[in-house]
């Protein structure tokens, strides 16, 4: 894993998000098994895209009024660490707006073998970019940001 340390924080987050979503469309249009289909699918689907865009819109309006920076490429250049409103329940709130986005999408196309690619977003961004900001953060914030992580679950 360490030969792959080139990877972390290189690829911006947005366009991680969509690779997963096309790895998503692939696998639904090729895969001829794990079609699904339950009552209130479509409901599911609404609530989760509803959701996404509030947890990631109400974090990218946080730090725009911290006036921080939003670049998950630099971390150095966060000016302000942020730990309240939705900060307080999530460390990584416009992450997981993307992964239920993610899981939005996977019941949209009803393919069961879609939570698998959802899964290895998680994986990926655990590894590649949140690790690699923790770390940044650590060093810039020091024990604010240790407590931080104490008191605030990575994802949700």
């Amino acid at each position: 894993m360490r030969n792959l340390q080139f990877l972390e924080l290189k690829i911006p987050p947005a366009l991680v998000f969509l690779i997963f979503g096309a790895l998503m469309f692939l696998l639904d249009r090729t895969l001829p098994v794990g079609e699904f289909d339950f009552f209130g699918r479509e409901l599911l689907m609404k609530l989760l895209v509803v959701l996404a865009v509030l947890v990631a819109g109400i974090a990218l309006i946080q730090f725009a009024r911290h006036k921080t920076t939003i670049d998950p490429t630099k971390p150095q250049s966060a000016s302000h660490l942020v730990t309240t409103g939705i900060y307080r329940f999530t460390r990584n709130p416009m992450y997981l707006g993307m992964l239920l986005f993610l899981l939005a999408l996977g019941l949209h196309l009803g393919n069961a073998f879609n939570t698998l690619v959802a899964a290895g977003y998680v994986a990926y961004m655990n590894r590649f970019q949140i690790q690699p900001e923790e770390r940044q953060l650590s060093r810039l914030f020091g024990n604010e940001f240790k407590q931080f992580c104490l008191q605030t679950r990575r994802w949700f």
